[in-house]
């Protein structure tokens, strides 16, 4: 059974994605626990991190820092955290956000209804942190 993500990377429901390649997409959450907060999801269906060949695993790492790179960039954070909860949903999923504090990395303090326009405005500054970081060719238009 397709999980939700698949059906957003799919295009079946909406999504602020900031990247896209043949393995992996990465688009902000629609809870964040920071502004920039953005999940890194493998375009394959699978649920736990563990069951990734260690290669693709280490590839979906590698994006995962990029995109903290762009986070910590775009907001001046000292640090970007990455957690894999998976609880929520049954595909797997790598937070990324930029984190100023321990408490950042409690994800059940999620912003349950954060506004269009803050969502909006953090797609744009990781895309534009992105591409200056030299990863456009992964950027969405």
């Amino acid at each position: 059974m397709a999980s939700v993500f698949s059906a957003i990377i799919n295009g079946q429901l909406p999504g602020r994605f900031v990247w896209e390649d043949d393995e992996f997409v990465a688009f902000l959450t629609i809870n964040p626990i920071t502004q920039g907060h953005t999940l890194v999801v493998p375009r394959q269906e699978i649920d736990q991190w563990q069951d990734l060949d260690p290669e693709v695993f280490a590839r979906i790492n590698a994006v995962a820092q990029k995109i903290g790179k762009a986070v910590r960039a775009a907001w001046g954070a000292p640090r970007a955290g990455m957690l894999i909860a998976g609880l929520e949903v049954p595909h797997l999923h790598l937070h990324v956000f930029p984190a100023f504090e321990l408490g950042d990395f409690n994800i059940s303090g999620a912003d349950p209804e954060p506004s269009k326009e803050s969502l909006d405005e953090a797609q744009g500054k990781i895309k534009q942190a992105l591409r200056e970081l030299g990863y456009g060719a992964n950027v969405p238009d």
